[in-house]
């Protein structure tokens, strides 16, 4: 499964966009389970994903969505922080890699 989206061109008003990206597991009768952002772990494939924003001109900020527990963490659940810190990084790494191609 790929992520084709048919935005409209963002130049111009990514200021009032804050993107939760999130990848997910596609389960039977449409359910589903958020899982770590690499592609290999979930249904989206990531950079398709990243590469519509940076293809549309997207510049503003990218918030990685919910994260797990991982590692012994507790807390509020869907807010575990070494994930989603995981998750930014990762990220910020398909972006740098979409800027230099």
């Amino acid at each position: 499964m790929t992520c084709t989206p048919s935005w409209p061109n963002l130049r111009g008003v990514s200021e009032f966009i804050l993107p939760h990206v999130r990848n997910i597991k596609l389960m039977q009768d449409k359910d589903f389970y958020e899982c770590a952002h690499p592609s290999e772990y979930g249904s989206l494939d990531m950079y398709k994903v990243m590469q519509a924003l940076y293809d549309n001109g997207f510049d503003g900020y990218i918030r990685p969505d919910h994260g797990r527990f991982i590692w012994g963490e507790t807390g509020r659940p869907g807010y575990g922080l070494f994930d989603r810190a995981l998750g930014v990084t990762y990220l910020k790494g398909l972006w740098e890699a979409l800027s230099k191609r």
